[in-house]
């Protein structure tokens, strides 16, 4: 049986880049980067290769450990789960700013954790002649490793320190399925991911837009590995603004386009939006298979007939979702939340189910006996054959 592979864990204060890292190794830009503090809040979870060595790579938060506002709590928990379950960690500091108290507070923190620590020192972009790294010899932690996580200077010699720590896989592993949990701005979809997962693995806030990445998130269920991809909220282009906002949106459009399966959350309490309909029909046109999760029904007042009507109401308003199964769940109370994965695995089976040629011919040739194909130059067109592609 294949097993899960080992990951890596990006940390460090804000503002290191550790999210250009990040997308460094994962050789596409996945992490929003902007030269702003705060921007990554959830662990981001990708897979990555170096020397033939296959990790999830996971990249986190700035951490502020003596912080006490509610979002740098959240995301000082975020990351140490991500220390919890990482077989080494990638300590990012910025040789421009020097040795800082911080990094000194965090190196302490690392020293407990028991995991071997590669120390990358960031922004070095004159190498080899910027010696300025050295200073960080400091921190007590061994050998700092420069790098200019920006053009990718020395990333070659901090992918080898930190494979160098990762446990030797005796099976392959084995190919996760992605989900895209998708829906407009507050909706529910990092609360409807805890709820799954049991934990708090991503922050949760009532202000919309607390989710300003698309993040990766792994979870076992029934022997397969599945990636949940929370992505931000797609807003109309009109509310689109900020640079974040933008990159927000883009990232999501490309998280349906590399999922399998999209979740599609709804709110229960309002009526369907338009924005919800655009959101299924780039599901459609992606190809990926779908789930509606209708999601707050604990608020919804109910009678004999409720959910039925709603479904109804849901289908007749997007043409797109007539075959898509849909669930009434609440992420708050975990009502049929589990059902969910249930049916995604149901929804991604069917989507991998190869359809004999002689089938497909079948159809095709009923369809051409009810609506004959149209002439061409004068002619009939003839339909030799199809086949699944």
């Amino acid at each position: 049986m294949s097993r899960a592979l080992p990951s890596v864990a990006v940390v460090g204060r804000p503002n290191v880049g550790k999210s250009t890292l990040f997308n460094r190794v994962v050789g596409r830009r996945q992490a929003i980067v902007e030269d702003t503090p705060g921007v990554t809040r959830d662990r981001n979870f990708a897979r990555a290769e170096w020397a033939g060595r296959e990790f999830y790579i996971v990249d986190t938060g700035g951490l502020e450990p003596d912080v006490n506002e509610p979002l740098a709590a959240a995301i000082r928990r975020q990351v140490e789960a991500a220390l919890q379950e990482a077989e080494v960690i990638a300590f990012v500091v910025d040789t421009r700013a020097g040795v800082q108290p911080l990094d000194l507070k965090i190196a302490d923190l690392l020293r407990k954790t028991e995991v071997p620590v590669v120390l990358v020192v960031n922004k070095v972009d004159n190498l080899p002649d910027d010696h300025s790294y050295l200073d960080f010899w400091e921190l007590g932690l061994g050998e700092p490793r420069p790098v200019s996580a920006l053009s990718g200077k020395g990333s070659g010699d901090v992918l080898d320190a930190l494979v160098a720590h990762l446990p030797e896989m005796e099976e392959p592993p084995e190919e996760a399925l992605a989900v895209a949990v998708v829906g407009k701005p507050n909706v529910g979809k990092s609360s409807f991911i805890n709820r799954l997962l049991g934990e708090e693995r991503l922050v949760v806030s009532e202000m919309a837009g607390t989710t300003r990445d698309s993040i990766d998130t792994l979870m076992r269920y029934h022997g397969r590995t599945l990636i949940f991809v929370d992505t931000a909220g797609l807003r109309r282009q009109s509310r689109i603004h900020e640079s974040l906002e933008y990159y927000s949106a883009l990232r999501t459009e490309r998280a349906v386009e590399r999922a399998d399966v999209c979740l599609l959350l709804v709110d229960g309490t309002e009526p369907v939006h338009v924005q919800d309909l655009k959101i299924a029909e780039k599901a459609w046109k992606a190809g990926c298979g779908l789930v509606v999760v209708v999601n707050k029904w604990d608020l919804v007042e109910k009678e004999t007939g409720t959910a039925p009507a709603f479904e109804r109401y849901l289908r007749e308003r997007a043409p797109s979702l007539r075959w898509a199964p849909v669930i009434f769940t609440s992420a708050l109370t975990g009502q049929r939340v589990h059902k969910t994965l249930e049916r995604l695995l149901e929804v991604a089976e069917e989507r991998a189910r190869r359809v004999p040629t002689a089938e497909v011919n079948e159809v095709l040739r009923e369809l051409a006996e009810r609506q004959p194909p149209p002439h061409y130059r004068g002619r009939p067109v003839r339909l030799l054959y199809g086949t699944q592609s």
